[in-house]
Order: structure tokens, then C-alpha cells, then sequence
């Protein structure tokens, strides 16, 4: 398998990035209609925000998809919310990078699903300094950011990683995912 990116590697990348973008958009709604409901229950849904590198990554299996991915769908989330977001950049870059360095551990190599787990799990565990640098939380008392973070780490490896691992575990079904991965009765029998 060539490592090298192509073009069409690229934009294919970045158009995920852009589907994912437009649902990052309306994320937003089970998140803020959570939220009032208290026990952090809109952590549960956190997760999708780390699913276009988990699923670009799992299709194209080349170094780099994962953070220009999930770099792509940060700046679509921007364009399509229609406002210039600096935090959302650097969730997205190091998110996309958090999910690299899982990938890159196993020489992207491998689409199990214990690979995606990890990813949207080192995912949501890199929010937490940013999320402590950019929010209150260090008013906030111990035991509840301590359930905050774990539903957020439970929903980045059940909604990102498992998640994003039953996607693109249905496209290859349907051969939309051929282009770059042929996919074989081995492929198969290793997911």
C-alpha cells in the first residue's frame, strides 16, 4: 500500500471533513437540549466531534488524513455556523493530532476496532487541557469535572471510535470504499 497522499486522497479527505462539518452544525441541538438536564448528559454526545478523523482514517489508511480530516470538518464547523471560531481550530488540530499519534503507533496498519476506540478515546482526552485553559473548570468542583470528563471519554470511544468503526465497517459493505482500500475476504475477517 502507497503511503503517499494523493491528490485525490486529499480531496476526499477534505470533502468528509465537509459532511462532517454540517453535522457538527447541528450537533449543537441534542447538546444544548442536554445540557439543562444535568449530570453532564450532554458529554454523551461529544464523541461525533471526533468521528471525521476516526472515519477518514479508517477509509484511507495513509498518514495525515486523520488531522486534515478533522481540521477540514473544525473549519467547516466555522463557515457553516457562520463564525470565526480560534478555540474550534485548535480543538480540531488537536484532536486530528491526538487520533494521528494513535494511528501512527500501530503504522496505520490496522482497522480494528480496538484502534478506533483508542483514537476517539486519546480524542477526548486531549479536550481536557484545552477545555481547562478555555472554559471555568477550574471552579467547578472535583467529582463533577471528574464525571464530565469520563462520560466525554466514554462518548469519544462509544460514539467516535465504535461508532465511526460501524460506518465505515457498512460502506465497505457496500463497496463505496473500494477506490482505496480493495477490500477482500481478509479485510473482512480482520474487522
Amino acid at each position: 500500500m502507497v503511503k503517499k497522499l494523493t491528490l485525490s486522497d486529499i480531496l476526499v479527505t477534505v470533502l468528509i471533513g465537509a459532511v462532517f462539518a454540517i453535522i457538527y452544525k447541528f450537533l449543537w441541538i441534542p447538546y444544548e437540549v442536554l445540557k439543562p438536564l444535568g449530570l453532564h448528559l450532554e458529554q454523551s454526545v461529544y464523541g461525533l466531534w471526533f468521528i471525521a478523523a476516526i472515519v477518514t482514517y479508517l477509509i484511507i489508511q495513509k498518514p495525515g488524513v486523520a488531522l486534515i480530516a478533522e481540521f477540514a470538518a473544525g473549519a467547516g464547523e466555522t463557515i457553516v455556523l457562520g463564525q470565526f471560531d480560534i478555540p474550534t481550530f485548535v480543538y480540531a488540530i488537536l484532536q486530528g493530532l491526538a487520533c494521528e499519534l494513535v494511528f501512527l503507533a500501530v503504522r496505520y496498519q490496522s482497522r480494528k476496532l480496538s484502534v478506533a476506540v483508542i483514537a476517539g478515546i486519546a480524542a477526548s482526552i486531549i479536550t481536557l487541557p484545552i477545555d481547562w485553559f478555555y472554559n471555568y473548570l477550574s471552579d467547578v468542583a472535583t467529582w463533577n469535572v471528574i464525571l464530565m470528563f469520563t462520560i466525554r471519554i466514554l462518548s469519544g470511544a462509544i460514539v467516535g471510535g465504535a461508532l465511526g468503526y460501524a460506518i465505515v465497517k457498512s460502506l465497505d459493505k457496500t463497496g463505496v470504499t473500494k477506490l482505496f482500500r480493495p477490500s477482500s475476504k481478509k479485510d473482512y475477517d480482520l474487522l
